[in-house]
């Protein structure tokens, strides 16, 4: 997958592909739940590192 159509920017793109609120998804970060990353004051995030941390998350029970 090409950098452009993985990397996510900010909260609300997170929270859009994660299925969750933007407070859950702060609450996520927070508490480092899910993989961020931070370039100036944004957060960003990676589909594909998202998708494989829900993906082992949900075979971890």
């Amino acid at each position: 997958m090409e950098l452009s159509h993985d990397l996510l920017s900010g909260v609300r793109q997170i929270a859009d592909h994660i299925g969750k609120s933007e407070r859950a998804t702060y609450h996520l970060i927070e508490n480092h739940r899910i993989p961020v990353f931070r370039l100036g004051n944004k957060i960003h995030a990676r589909r594909s590192e998202l998708d494989a941390a829900f993906r082992s998350a949900a075979s971890n029970g």
